[in-house]
């Protein structure tokens, strides 16, 4: 087992969570996704802005997966107000973004990430988590039904000119 640590992100993260969000965005999609469109979306979604706005909204929780040895970032997730085109049960919190290194995929870093955010919402006594993710994406859905999430919607994600079809998921808390 890879030697890593979890740990609650702070405001000073936002620059190491911008750069793991678009590295693991652009491993991820890299087969999928136009050059350019996929580093438009990444400066747009994975900026420091961005993060540094999850990182001081107390509506949102974010973590970061860092390697023991060197403190260097190899994973993330962030909670947030759910932002999905389902119906929403009051309280409900959405799991944003769960991502780590595909090297480091069966560490247990994904495990950990988990757990960290589904004890989040259930200190906020969420009724549900919700995730979203793209459909195609046969190992992520995997993993969440590995923990739980069930399919109760669809929804369209643009990358520039491409509509991809995802698949929203929960799971009761």
């Amino acid at each position: 087992m890879t030697d890593f640590r979890i740990r609650r992100a702070r405001p000073d993260d936002a620059g190491a969570l911008s750069q793991i969000g678009a590295a693991t965005f652009l491993e991820s999609y890299t087969e999928i996704i136009d050059g350019p469109d996929m580093v438009a979306h990444c400066a747009r979604q994975h900026s420091a802005d961005v993060y540094g706005k999850y990182l001081t909204d107390p509506a949102c929780s974010v973590w970061l997966a860092e390697y023991a040895a060197t403190g260097a970032p190899v994973g993330y997730a962030v909670n947030c107000p759910p932002d999905l085109p389902v119906a929403i049960q009051t309280g409900d919190v959405e799991l944003k973004r769960i991502y780590c290194f595909s090297r480091f995929h069966g560490a247990g870093i994904g495990q950990s990430l988990m757990l960290a955010a589904v004890a989040d919402a259930c200190a906020r006594r969420a009724p549900r988590l919700l995730l979203g993710t793209y459909q195609d994406n046969h190992r992520a859905i995997a993993f969440y039904k590995r923990h739980g999430f069930t399919l109760i919607g669809t929804r369209q994600f643009q990358v520039g000119s491409k509509l991809f079809d995802d698949i929203v998921l929960g799971k009761p808390l």
